[in-house]
């Protein structure tokens, strides 16, 4: 019976066209969803970088030898002393007292003493006056300038024993000293003498008689 089946089965694909292709489809397949997967973040230690050494290099310095210099031979000068009269009892003058005083606006002052009994003052200011100005072409011109005025006086004792006092103004007037040594200028007191008045007569030229001449005459 199993024989009879088979060979129904071969006579029918044996009787089946040869032109016949039977048509095939491509399985179509879905692609499959992976979860990414999760990897733990890898620990990097940090490198430990060990500071490199260097030896600090050694310089020797250099060697100089020192200049050899000859220091001259200066004969030191010979001062022959003062000679002091052996009566002057103030061979030996020093400064016992000192002052020097001086201010933005221009005036000053200053004295000194000193052992042998001489004493000296002076002070001076800015004054407006009437003097010679330039301009800065070199003109010349008279007019209001700032000058200094100076007032001062002087003390001090000669090798006689004598005491001499000596006060001065300079300003616009010129220097005007004062002192009782000072020499005074005789005063003349005398009549200026009168020309004399002469008196005469004028003389009066004579009187000529004399005639016109020429035409209508």
């Amino acid at each position: 019976m199993k024989l009879i089946i088979i060979a129904a089965f071969l006579a029918i694909a044996a009787a089946v066209p040869s032109s016949y292709k039977p048509e095939y489809k491509a399985p179509s397949y879905s692609a499959p969803s992976y979860p990414a997967p999760k990897y733990p973040a890898p620990a990097y230690s940090a490198p430990a970088y060990s500071a490199p050494a260097y030896s600090a290099p050694s310089y020797s310095a250099p060697a100089y030898s020192a200049p050899a210099y000859s220091v001259p031979a200066y004969s030191a000068p010979a001062y022959s002393a003062p000679a002091y009269n052996k009566d002057n009892k103030y061979a030996d003058i020093t400064i016992t007292s000192q002052s020097d005083e001086r201010n933005l606006d221009g005036s000053s002052q200053w004295s000194y003493a000193q052992s042998d009994y001489t004493t000296r003052e002076e002070s001076q200011v800015q004054k407006k006056m009437q003097g010679v100005t330039y301009d800065s072409y070199g003109k010349e011109s008279y007019g209001e300038v700032l000058g200094n005025t100076n007032k001062g006086s002087s003390y001090w004792v000669s090798p006689e024993g004598e005491k001499f006092t000596l006060t001065w103004t300079a300003d616009d007037a010129g220097f005007q000293p004062k002192g009782d040594h000072l020499p005074v200028a005789p005063v003349h007191e005398y009549e200026l003498p009168v020309a004399p008045v002469h008196e005469y007569e004028l003389p009066v030229a004579p009187a000529l008689p004399y005639s016109r001449t020429g035409p209508g005459y």
